[in-house]
């Protein structure tokens, strides 16, 4: 018989078996089997050929010294997002490690264990990858250039990712195609341009779109 795993079966003890349940289908994951009684419940997650076993035990049989650290590789991160935005559950941009070009987000679930979620392949629709140095420089360049004209807002308007404000002061402004437009610090400001492939700085100088079509059709507003 050969030898080797077959399968592996991560196990999580968690306080609440549906808060829990809840949390990891928001990635996908769905009940397959549940099981026990009010001192000791179990419920198997399946998504494909991914599994996961929950289990809950009063008393406790044990408690962690060290949080625990489950990394999940998704198809769809930006829907992984969205879906976590709708139940109000915030989440922190990592960033895209050589690991998760599509991006990387950490997230806890109820029980406070560290969910790191990524997407192995590029984003669909997105620009090539930019140089995170090369980045930094546009970004810090943007924003002396709009420090000198002195008509940015006090502060970031992005915000945190769980919604709260940001006391950063604004310092670059971003736009995309539909005409959005928003002033941010700089951490926010480069996050959005990395989560947003149609977001772009926006500089308000003479070589703007406004300016050219003035010049084009004389006497025009």
């Amino acid at each position: 018989m050969q030898i080797g795993v077959q399968a592996a079966v991560p196990v999580l003890y968690v306080r609440a078996i549906e808060s829990a349940r809840d949390f990891y289908e928001l990635f996908g994951y769905r009940e397959a089997q549940t099981g026990g009684d009010n001192d000791a419940r179990w419920s198997y997650l399946q998504c494909g050929e991914h599994t996961l076993l929950l289990a809950s035990v009063q008393p406790p049989l044990f408690q962690a010294e060290l949080p625990l650290l489950v990394y999940l590789y998704v198809f769809d991160l930006q829907r992984v997002q969205q879906r976590l935005e709708e139940v109000g559950r915030p989440y922190e941009v990592v960033g895209r490690p050589d690991h998760a070009p599509g991006g990387e987000i950490r997230v806890h679930d109820p029980d406070g264990n560290v969910v790191l979620v990524g997407q192995r392949s590029p984003r669909t629709g997105t620009a090539a990858p930019v140089d995170p140095a090369t980045r930094s420089s546009l970004i810090r360049q943007a924003a002396e250039a709009l420090s000198r004209r002195g008509d940015a807002p006090a502060s970031c308007q992005i915000g945190a990712p769980d919604g709260g404000s940001c006391s950063q002061p604004a310092e670059v402004k971003l736009a995309d195609t539909w005409g959005v437009t928003v002033w941010g610090c700089l951490t926010h400001a480069e996050e959005a341009l990395i989560n947003a492939p149609a977001a772009f700085i926006a500089a308000e100088n003479d070589q703007g779109l406004g300016p050219w079509l003035s010049r084009r059709t004389p006497g025009a507003p």
